[in-house]
């Protein structure tokens, strides 16, 4: 079974024998979203269908956001394994899934793993920008910024950048951070915001002398 083998090597990635037979992803991803990731990645490499096996993820992860009955059951703990399994073997046939795309959602059914789906798909995506050369990157700010802030603020992500990679933005608005920014950038993380600061200096106050 192929989503057997999927689920194998999601389980053995970390060993040497079985990460020499897969194919090295462009950007290393921990945890169970970047194993499951990894393992696609591999498996779709060899079989030269990445772009259409990260079409057929956008495609669910939309529905995962749309469709309000299909969340509910791909997170339903209450729902045997088997059943899921069967029923998405069935949706993957209708919308005619790439067997790659199809054996991540059978072998994450089998091992009880759906929850993980969105986050699996969102370090599948990380790995193929990397795969393009580019760097994704997220900034959280307060306030919306506009046009011109955001030209500048490109400019000056583009200096972490090495020759040939572009960057990938996207922005959030967390009014909770008070000011300054919080940016993700490829594998770093800097946290620049107001309130990170504030609770930084609270906790110098707070501590004894």
């Amino acid at each position: 079974m192929a989503s057997q083998k999927l689920s194998f090597a999601v389980r053995r990635f970390s060993t040497s024998n079985v990460a020499n037979q897969l194919v090295k992803t462009p950007i290393q991803i921990f945890g169970i979203d970047g194993r499951y990731a990894s393992a696609l990645y591999s498996a779709a490499s060899k079989q030269k269908t990445l772009e259409a096996v990260e079409k057929d993820l956008l495609n669910l992860q939309q529905s995962l956001k749309t469709d309000a009955k299909f969340k509910e059951f791909i997170l339903n703990p209450t729902i045997k394994r088997s059943v899921k399994s069967e029923a998405l073997k069935a949706v993957s046939s209708k919308v005619s899934l790439k067997p790659e795309s199809a054996n991540l959602l059978q072998a994450l059914a089998e091992n009880g793993r759906l929850k993980n789906l969105d986050g699996v798909i969102n370090a599948f995506r990380t790995i193929m920008a990397a795969h393009r050369g580019e760097v994704v990157c997220e900034v959280t700010t307060a306030r919306e910024l506009d046009s011109e802030q955001k030209t500048k603020l490109q400019g000056v992500l583009k200096s972490f950048l090495k020759p040939g990679q572009s960057i990938l933005l996207t922005t959030k608005v967390d009014p909770g951070i008070i000011g300054g920014l919080v940016v993700s950038i490829g594998d770093r993380y800097v946290d620049m915001s107001v309130s990170s600061k504030i609770k930084k200096y609270s906790q110098i106050i707070s501590t004894p002398v």
